[in-house]
């Protein structure tokens, strides 16, 4: 099965940003790359619904009220979910909006945590059987 264009764009956009991420981590830019982790796990879950449901959601809520309606499918979508709302709640709004980054080592972890994430969404992106 090959995926859509598109959500192959998103998944390749996903990589990018996360790429981003780890540069700004290099450059000790805690707070700048847990938003762009933040960033590449929804695009990378935008390709994946895309892939699932032939839609894009077009905000955070429809993301995640979309990947929450996958786990009547596969159970595979539970873990997914719970990581999805990691990166949202802490990367995204404890560490960016709120700029509580600490512990910054359990911070890094789950910035790095990402790469798989995103291997993972296609993974499950791939398995769609049309």
């Amino acid at each position: 099965m090959t995926l859509s264009l598109r959500a192959n764009d998103i998944f390749s956009d996903s990589e990018k940003v996360y790429a981003q991420a780890l540069e700004r981590l290099e450059y000790g830019d805690i707070r700048d790359a847990a938003e762009k982790a933040w960033c590449a796990a929804k695009r990378a879950t935008d390709a994946l619904i895309l892939s699932r449901t032939g839609e894009e959601p077009r905000s955070s809520g429809k993301t995640l009220q979309e990947l929450r309606k996958l786990r009547r499918t596969d159970s595979a979508f539970l873990a997914l979910e719970n990581r999805y709302s990691i990166c949202a709640s802490v990367l995204h709004g404890a560490c960016f909006y709120d700029g509580n980054c600490e512990p910054e080592d359990i911070l890094i972890q789950d910035i790095q945590a990402v790469r798989q994430y995103i291997q993972e969404a296609r993974d499950l992106a791939a398995k769609v059987d049309y």
